[in-house]
């Protein structure tokens, strides 16, 4: 027990997000393990394998939460293959599922964070957002922090893929407050890294600071929160121009073995580029930013080293290819924020349609409750009809018999007067 608990602890230090690695199934140890083992190389397609036979045990067991538990272990595996219509197919089944009980539900909104980041990272930036809204109305609807949490988490991810970094902030607050009502505190130093990271892209450097204040005072319980905190100092002192602090910062980093393990490739070549922009070295700087992956930080980079080497009219050839990329990112946006405007706008038309069909469903039935009042009411007054006919014709028949039985009393009695009247006759007959 003693050495599975160990395991468990070094899994999940190990994991970049934190929270993705807990136990909220309340599977058994050994299966939590063999995923907590997958998550760690979440994007190898290794793990389909891993993920169909925790699948199956879950058949076995006829237990949904193995199932829902393989499946998060496929969609980053699918991502990979660039199987994307298997990954809707998961997320699909996953929706599901979610409903089952609480363990379920808050796991789904683990998983659905990450399928956002799979979203954004293959450039569907809408499909993101009404999935993080749609987040957010499950979660709004069943009064789960969790769920608010991680998406008002993604959605200033997405807004800072947007350039938006105040909407960023303003969303990433909002999922460190949800983050303390979950009381998931193990989550919100990441947060905080989040919203400093924008911030200093808004030159708020004071706010930067008490950031990385209150993200630092969870090293002690994550060592590995050290590294994902001295890239944000150095991303800091380089936007203040504090050439030394940063030379400190980058050393400190390249010092510490994690840095390579826990970040791309692209973090690593943009903090070498400050590192010899900051030596004078412009020239090799330009060469390594031509190798960064995204075309709008290749020219973000070049512009602003041939201007320091005095090189304007590069400087200037990379600044319109700057505004070009940023023109596109500002166009795709406009079509995002399109394509989610028509798709809320169908929801609305579907839940309006919703609506008249309930109103009609509801006055057919109040119809049919009239109707059947009407028809009860005419039936009643017909009836009501039909027995005062019947009681007058019971009272007219009553009234005939009465009135022969009066007539036949009466002829009963003129006989017996007249018989009576016979035998005195007779009698006075005799006495004389």
């Amino acid at each position: 027990m003693k050495r599975n608990l160990a395991i468990l602890l070094v899994l999940f230090f190990c994991i970049p997000s934190f929270g993705q690695i807990r136990n909220r199934l309340g599977v058994n140890n050994e299966v939590y393990l063999r995923y907590a083992n997958g998550r760690i190389r979440q994007y190898d397609a290794s793990n389909l394998v891993l993920a169909d036979s925790i699948y199956e045990f879950g058949e076995y067991k006829k237990d949904s939460r193995y199932k829902m538990l393989a499946l998060s272990l496929e969609l980053p595996a699918r991502y990979v293959l660039h199987d994307s219509l298997r990954m809707r197919a998961i997320v699909s089944e996953l929706k599901s599922m979610a409903g089952y009980n609480r363990q379920m539900t808050e796991f789904y909104f683990v998983t659905m964070y990450d399928w956002c980041n799979l979203l954004l990272m293959s450039g569907n930036v809408s499909d993101a957002m009404l999935e993080a809204r749609d987040m957010s109305s499950r979660a709004s609807q069943s009064g789960n922090s969790l769920g608010q949490m991680y998406a008002h988490r993604i959605i200033g991810l997405i807004q800072s893929y947007r350039t938006n970094s105040e909407l960023s902030v303003r969303n990433y607050r909002k999922a460190a407050e949800y983050c303390i009502q979950a009381r998931e505190e193990q989550e919100l130093p990441g947060i905080y890294i989040m919203i400093a990271r924008e911030l200093i892209k808004l030159k708020r450097f004071d706010e930067v600071s008490r950031y990385l204040e209150m993200a630092e005072e969870y090293q002690d319980f994550y060592p590995s929160l050290k590294v994902r905190v001295l890239i944000t100092k150095a991303y800091l002192y380089e936007a203040q121009g504090n050439v030394e602090s940063f030379r400190d910062c980058y050393q400190a980093l390249v010092q510490n073995p994690l840095y390579t393990v826990q970040t791309d490739a692209d973090t690593r070549r943009l903090m070498e580029i400050c590192w010899l922009r900051s030596s004078g070295s412009y020239s090799r700087a330009i060469g390594k930013a031509d190798s960064l992956s995204k075309e709008r930080d290749v020219y973000e980079q070049k512009s602003e080293l041939y201007s320091l080497q005095g090189n304007f009219r590069l400087a200037y050839e990379n600044l319109s290819g700057l505004m070009a990329s940023k023109d596109s990112i500002y166009i795709a946006v406009q079509n995002e924020d399109m394509a989610i405007l028509d798709a809320e706008l169908n929801n609305a038309e579907l839940r309006l349609q919703a609506h008249r069909l309930k109103s009609q469903q509801e006055i057919y039935i109040l119809f049919g409750f009239f109707f059947v009042f009407i028809l009860v009411t005419v039936a009643m007054v017909f009836s009501i009809s039909n027995l005062n006919m019947t009681l007058d014709n019971l009272r007219v028949r009553n009234m005939a018999e009465l009135e022969q039985r009066n007539a036949f009393r009466k002829a009963i009695d003129a006989k017996e007067l007249e018989n009576d009247m016979k035998t005195r006759v007779l009698q006075n007959s005799q006495m004389k």
